[in-house]
């Protein structure tokens, strides 16, 4: 007696290997190269170049199989960071030099001690200058204003008395005597009574003067 066949179990289908792949970067997403290329440049603040590479990068990573976007996006807002540091440094050195003067054309009177300035200190009548960076190329620096008496002197007098005064503040300023010195002293008596802010303006000169002759044993 023949038994009645069994009934077949349907087969159970297994999972797509894409399915098991999901969510797990393939070989084929890969890492933009202006993407890395756009940080690596954006980091030491070349932002000419990072701006640019990261805008490419963004487009590029719209398309599928790219990654890199956030990197882009990083690249964007360091270079941002970077604009807004420059413009902040920029802002307080155009401060900073108003702030000293630097550029300005101002009566000899006005210069004070410590001042650098172009001028023809070589002029008979020295009554404007222009401040200078002391850092950069200049004619003169202005190192002292001195008290020396001069009501009822002579000009002859007033000339040594402030070339007197100015020589004792030469050397206490440069380090070196005027005597052994190869710079060049300068006066101006700005009035003749002797004022406690000093009322004669010392001041050095000299070919090739870069830097504060301060100390410069020169």
């Amino acid at each position: 007696m023949t038994q009645p066949p069994q009934p077949v179990e349907p087969v159970r289908s297994l999972p797509s290997a894409e399915s098991w792949l999901d969510g797990v970067p393939t070989p084929t997403q890969r890492l933009d190269r202006f993407a890395i290329a756009a940080l690596a440049f954006s980091l030491p603040g070349l932002i000419p170049v990072g701006i640019p590479l990261a805008a490419v990068a963004l487009r590029r990573t719209r398309r599928a199989g790219v990654r890199g976007r956030r990197m882009a996006q990083a690249a964007l807002a360091i270079s941002g960071c970077w604009v807004i540091a420059i413009g902040v440094a920029a802002v307080l050195g155009l401060y900073g030099e108003r702030q000293a003067g630097i550029g300005r054309s101002v009566p000899i009177a006005e210069v004070r001690v410590l001042q650098c300035f172009h001028a023809d200190l070589a002029a008979e009548t020295l009554r404007m200058v222009t401040i200078a960076d002391c850092g950069a190329s200049h004619s003169g620096e202005a190192y002292a204003k001195v008290r020396a008496a001069m009501t009822g002197l002579s000009t002859e007098q007033k000339g040594t008395s402030a070339t007197q005064h100015c020589a004792t503040a030469f050397q206490d300023f440069v380090g070196t005597p005027y005597e052994r010195s190869d710079l060049d002293m300068y006066y101006v008596v700005l009035e003749d009574q002797a004022v406690a802010d000093g009322n004669v303006l010392c001041m050095v000169g000299g070919e090739r003067l870069v830097g504060s002759m301060r100390g410069a044993q020169r």
